[in-house]
């Protein structure tokens, strides 16, 4: 099994997501997750895949918060922007054991990095055992649907005058490569997304002890200008980006 951490692309990460978030965790995802529940000094939250902490810069500086990523470098971006001092990052393995004894996290996230993990299973199953009983753990992912890489893509119907979403595959799982910066060919980082039906998900939650509470479609919120926009602005409200699954610990 090869090495999926963001380390060797931890400094084309950064460049993307900067300290705020790139254009989708500013303007949808992350608006869409603090408007699910309320966060406040009794929160203990837990960030899977942390990267180099968004979640962390967006949340209220009261709550109690750990992340987690397997990248050293993503952890110590996100040590040098974290905005309270009592928030934790560590180096950790999501499939592996975590060095972590806490048990009473009230919430836990894993926001578009499930998709980047071999065996997502077992991160679900490392998220339980740290979850109090009806705790939640939340999900954001490329839509399993839609967003398959190599696997869709949008094409144009000139009759209709319609853009619709082609999906060549969707039951089968794949592993797929993605060159993060296809300019310096060969000498690119490589990092992999791993493609899986939306029921593995939820078969991952009932096998760990969760059973799913609410699940949410995200679509894009920019608007196109020329004398494609109506067809492309109605592809975007038809079409979502991202899903998110709410799962509480039983």
């Amino acid at each position: 099994m090869k090495d999926t951490s963001f380390e060797k692309s931890s400094k084309w990460y950064t460049s993307c997501v900067g300290k705020t978030g790139h254009y989708y965790h500013k303007n949808v995802i992350l608006p869409h997750l603090l408007q699910l529940d309320t966060y406040t000094a009794k929160s203990k939250i837990l960030d899977i895949a942390c990267g180099q902490g968004i979640l962390e810069r967006a949340l209220p500086k009261q709550v109690q918060y750990v992340g987690l990523d397997l990248s050293k470098q993503l952890v110590k971006f996100a040590e040098k922007m974290k905005i309270a001092k009592h928030h934790l990052f560590l180096e950790a393995d999501a499939i592996k054991e975590w060095p972590l004894k806490d048990k009473d996290f009230t919430h836990a996230f894993i926001i578009l990095a499930l998709q980047n993990i071999e065996q997502g299973e077992k991160v679900i199953k490392n998220a339980s055992k740290h979850l109090l009983k009806n705790g939640k753990l939340t999900i954001v992912l490329n839509h399993p649907a839609f967003r398959i890489p190599r696997q869709s893509a949008w094409e144009e119907d000139t009759q209709k005058r319609l853009q619709y979403r082609r999906v060549d595959l969707y039951m089968s799982p794949l592993k797929i490569p993605i060159v993060t910066t296809p300019h310096r060919g060969e000498k690119s980082a490589v990092t992999y997304s791993f493609h899986h039906p939306i029921s593995t998900y939820f078969n991952w939650f009932h096998q760990n002890g969760f059973c799913v509470e609410n699940i949410s479609e995200l679509c894009s919120d920019k608007k196109s200008s020329g004398k494609k926009a109506k067809m492309e602005n109605r592809a975007r409200k038809e079409f979502p980006l991202f899903m998110t699954i709410v799962a509480r610990k039983k």
